[in-house]
């Protein structure tokens, strides 16, 4: 008779056994699960929807969660893993934070996060343009066959799918990211509480130095873009958990506390969708720094020199030179705001001691 560990080795050895599928088509990664309940939100229809047990499900993940699972296995096997991220990469100053988002709140001042919320459902609109464009092909630089990879699935549905969660399916009538924020922002305040905004001008990196020029410039592109997004959508993470923070909050809402709760659900609903998001991202990542690419040249570079040539100065830049950069123009913002206040000078203290 074996032992308990010698079930759990056996068990272990038999599922590296097993074969991984890590060829997919387009279709089965865009596959939904077969959903009880589709998402309704005050009568709109959202992308995602709910099991019998009332789980909810994220769009686009039947398949699409398994491939990137076999996948992450396969690159282990091969001795590569994830490309590294954590909570290091939420650093940096926040403002307001979620205790002065309360302050304004309970002075009348819910201005600042009405506009957060529609900021951020207009930035995520714009990741629709992920299903919109094609890709350049990874496999025309790099060495080794990438077709059992997920980079080699980025024009195959996987970054289509990626976009569709954030900028939804419009002409089918199905909110995705972005529609989800605007019906969250709308639980909470009601409808048009506060004028539109748009996204602020975003501040951005002085510097066009190429990194790689070892690599075709289309080529070093995707490479930073697929950083830059690990980065943004990482990051978000805290942003979002601070949001569902504030709409949490029962005595900010009065007679909206109800639909406030129900909005933060909505948020949680969108952290749960964006798990598969940095998931992926990891992982192409990790398979880049895992393959060997073509010079332009005809030589050979690593892919994890191509990944470590930038990434450094690409955190710095996003975890400590552009948050400071930001608190300091939202500061003037807020202060501005604060002043037209009538009880100004107590607001701001009690804003300044939130702080």
């Amino acid at each position: 008779m074996s032992s308990e560990g010698d079930d759990v080795t056996d068990t272990v050895q038999a599922a590296q056994a097993t074969p991984l599928q890590l060829r997919y088509t387009r279709d089965e990664l865009l596959a939904d699960h077969d959903y009880a309940e589709p998402q309704l939100v005050a009568g709109r229809r959202m992308h995602g929807g709910f099991l019998a047990d009332g789980t909810y499900q994220p769009p686009r993940t039947k398949v699409r969660g398994p491939a990137v699972e076999a996948w992450t296995a396969a690159l282990r096997q091969r001795g590569g893993d994830l490309f590294d991220a954590d909570a290091s990469l939420l650093d940096g100053a926040r403002l307001p934070n979620v205790e002065q988002q309360r302050v304004l709140l309970r002075n009348g001042l819910g201005e600042t996060f009405w506009n957060l919320l529609t900021i951020i459902g207009k930035i995520e609109a714009k990741g629709r343009l992920l299903a919109e464009v094609t890709f350049p092909d990874l496999q025309d630089a790099i060495v080794e066959d990438i077709s059992d990879m997920g980079i080699g699935h980025l024009n195959e549905g996987l970054l289509l799918a990626h976009g569709l969660d954030e900028g939804g399916q419009p002409d089918r009538g199905i909110g995705g990211h972005d529609e989800m924020w605007f019906v969250a922002r709308d639980l909470a305040f009601g409808e048009a509480a506060h004028p539109d905004v748009e996204p602020p001008e975003t501040i951005a990196r002085e510097d066009d130095e190429r990194r790689i020029p070892e690599l075709r410039s289309e080529i070093e592109g995707v490479v930073s873009f697929l950083a830059n997004l690990l980065l943004i959508e990482f990051r978000a993470e805290l942003g979002f958990s601070e949001t569902q923070a504030v709409l949490c909050t029962p005595e900010l809402w009065g007679d909206r506390a109800e639909q406030a709760e129900e909005a933060a659900e909505i948020i949680g609903r969108i952290r749960i969708d964006e798990e598969i998001h940095v998931s992926s991202l990891r992982l192409y990542l990790g398979e880049i720094r895992s393959c060997t690419f073509r010079t332009v040249d005809g030589g050979t570079i690593a892919g994890a020199e191509v990944i470590d040539r930038f990434w450094d100065d690409l955190v710095k830049w996003a975890v400590v030179d552009k948050p400071a950069l930001e608190a300091d123009q939202q500061r003037q913002l807020l202060e501005d705001r604060i002043r037209r206040h009538p009880d100004a000078e107590r607001v701001l203290a009690e804003f300044d001691q939130a702080g």
